[in-house]
C-alpha cells in the first residue's frame, strides 16, 4: 500500500486526455490560421489567446468549428470579416476535445467540455 500518494480522479484523467487529443486536433485543423500559440494572424484571423469572443460565446464557437462562419465578428475590439471554413468531418467528441484544449490553454481554465454537452449544442447549431 502506498502512503501519501493520491491518484487523479476519473474526471481529471478525462480532462487531461481531452486536452492532449484536442491539442493534436487543434494543430491539424486550427493552428494554420489561429497559430500554435492562439495569437491569430494579424487582422486576418482572430486570436484565441486571449479572446473575449471565445469567452462569451462557447456555443457559437463550437458550432463554428464544424459549420464555419461567414459573418463579421468583433474580437478584443477588432473587426474580423474573413471566411472561416468549418471542419464538417469533426465528430462531437473531436469538437469537445478541441474545445477543452482551447478553453484550458493560454490562461483559460474552463475545465472539461464533455461530449454530451457538445452533442446538445451541435444539435442546436443553425
Amino acid at each position: 500500500m502506498l502512503i501519501g500518494c493520491s491518484f487523479p480522479s476519473k474526471e481529471e484523467v478525462k480532462l487531461k486526455q481531452y486536452i492532449v487529443e484536442g491539442q493534436q486536433l487543434y494543430q491539424t485543423h486550427c493552428s494554420n490560421c489561429h497559430q500554435i500559440n492562439g495569437n491569430g494572424l494579424g487582422k486576418v484571423y482572430p486570436p484565441l489567446n486571449p479572446s473575449d469572443y471565445m469567452e462569451n460565446n462557447l456555443e457559437k464557437v463550437l458550432c463554428i468549428m464544424r459549420n464555419g462562419m461567414k459573418e463579421e465578428i468583433l474580437v478584443n475590439g477588432e473587426v474580423y470579416n474573413q471566411l472561416m471554413p468549418g471542419v464538417s468531418s469533426l465528430t462531437d467528441l473531436e469538437v469537445a476535445e478541441i474545445a477543452t484544449y482551447i478553453y484550458n490553454s493560454w490562461g483559460n481554465e474552463k475545465g472539461l467540455i464533455g461530449v454530451n454537452e457538445v452533442n446538445v449544442i451541435m444539435k442546436a447549431c443553425q
